[in-house]
């Protein structure tokens, strides 16, 4: 204690079930500055989850994933619907384009589009939240 009040420091208390109990020689104030701090940067990051379809998908498989897309949303996480044309499948765009307007209006009322449909080499993609 003599030590502590010398170096205008606290004595910590560590673990008070330990014979001898142990403490620290701190800045407490310090301490839980720092503990605040990094509380504050453990801010719920939100993620983008990909969601991928195809163009001979079932309507099961699409219960499936729009199951699995309201959880994603449950977590308050992003979703990007993928989907990807393959060989003679690119001459499709529209019915792609259809199974994803589709897919997320299945969804609900309550969703918000961020990224438009896109097109990007072989796959059409969307991205959306919950509002």
């Amino acid at each position: 204690m003599a030590l502590a009040r010398e170096k205008e420091l606290d004595l910590v208390e560590v673990s008070p079930i330990a014979n001898p109990p142990v403490a620290k020689i701190m800045d407490f104030g310090q301490w839980q500055y720092k503990q605040a701090r990094t509380q504050t940067n453990k801010a719920k990051r939100i993620e983008v989850k990909v969601i991928q379809l195809s163009l001979k998908i079932g309507q099961h498989d699409i219960d499936v994933r729009i199951k699995r897309t309201e959880q994603f949303f449950a977590k308050g996480d992003k979703v990007k619907v993928v989907l990807r044309l393959r060989g003679r499948e690119k001459t499709r765009k529209d019915l792609a384009a259809d199974i994803i307007r589709n897919f997320a209006t299945a969804l609900g009322p309550d969703i918000i589009i961020e990224k438009p449909l896109s097109f990007q080499g072989a796959e059409l993609s969307i991205t959306i939240r919950k509002k």
